[in-house]
């Protein structure tokens, strides 16, 4: 579990589409990551990797993909 002190910024509908159309991370994996980010206050690609939902890989191709945005 990761809990953070401080409230997390919303998901984007921009993260939330690239998690689902460009690494298949499917419908019901998406809104338990989403609970649970929620209830830790915890960045939602963490708590994706801590459940095994996304692979390291995956998970770095979320941090490029956040880096290519800002």
């Amino acid at each position: 579990m990761v809990i953070c002190s401080h409230p997390q910024p919303s998901f984007s509908p921009q993260l939330l589409q690239f998690l689902q159309q460009k690494l298949g991370l499917s419908e019901n994996a998406l809104n338990l990551g989403l609970r649970q980010a929620e209830l830790e206050q915890a960045p939602l690609p963490v708590v994706l990797w801590s459940f095994g939902l996304l692979s390291l890989t995956q998970y770095q191709q979320v941090l490029d993909w956040e880096n290519d945005q800002e």
